[in-house]
């Protein structure tokens, strides 16, 4: 009697760990909301759904590669959150079948839309890190490399404010999600050029902490 109450509670535990993990692997990624929002707006195929995305420069703020747009498709449709649109090829894949966000895809997404993480996170940009150790540089390195980030922010800088013309134009107004990161977008890094230029002026008088604390070991 013992050993079969044991029996029943291993197997429990080992059912309970299953589910976990299958919950997990059926939880929507990024890249799953972001296909999800774009076949909520029509019926694409995944190579429509993948041009798309590079017209509209998603890849900037989101990352979904091409084959995940195609991993997500089928697991999307596998959760009954998409479905195969009428008139596309039956005996085609993702590439070839159209497939349209369900009332129970756009509910999922609306749900994803409410968790908090999406606005207490912080960013760990990879040139602060950069910066972080760069006391162990090589002469010169320094002042290189701002050169480097600061010819970069003014290419991005340019792309960016040509991409919101661009969007502005199609949209017909100022009002929409896209012109309102593009101008985030802008703003961070005319933000960033200022701040380099008097990181240049500061450096000639760099120096170690005067006064570090540090643990005893």
């Amino acid at each position: 009697m013992v050993e079969q109450e044991a029996e029943k509670s291993r197997h429990k535990a080992t059912q309970e760990i299953l589910d976990l993990k299958r919950h997990r692997r059926e939880e929507l990624t990024t890249a799953d909301l972001v296909l999800l929002s774009l076949l909520a707006e029509q019926p694409m195929h995944g190579y429509q759904a993948n041009r798309e995305l590079q017209r509209r420069e998603i890849r900037d703020w989101a990352a979904i590669s091409r084959p995940q747009v195609y991993y997500s498709t089928e697991k999307l449709a596998r959760l009954g959150l998409l479905r195969k649109v009428q008139g596309g090829v039956a005996s085609g894949g993702p590439e070839k079948q159209s497939f349209v966000a369900t009332k129970k895809g756009t509910a999922a997404l609306a749900d994803a839309l409410e968790r908090e993480d999406w606005c207490t996170q912080r960013d760990r940009p990879h040139f602060l890190t950069w910066l972080a150790l760069t006391w162990q540089a090589r002469s010169g390195v320094f002042a290189q490399q701002v050169r480097r980030r600061e010819e970069f922010l003014k290419q991005e800088l340019a792309r960016e404010r040509a991409t919101l013309r661009s969007v502005l134009q199609e949209v017909g107004h100022p009002y929409h999600e896209a012109v309102w990161m593009l101008k985030l977008m802008v703003a961070q890094f005319s933000t960033e050029l200022r701040w380099l230029a008097e990181l240049r002026k500061q450096s000639r008088r760099r120096a170690r902490a005067l006064h570090p604390t540090l643990e005893a070991p």
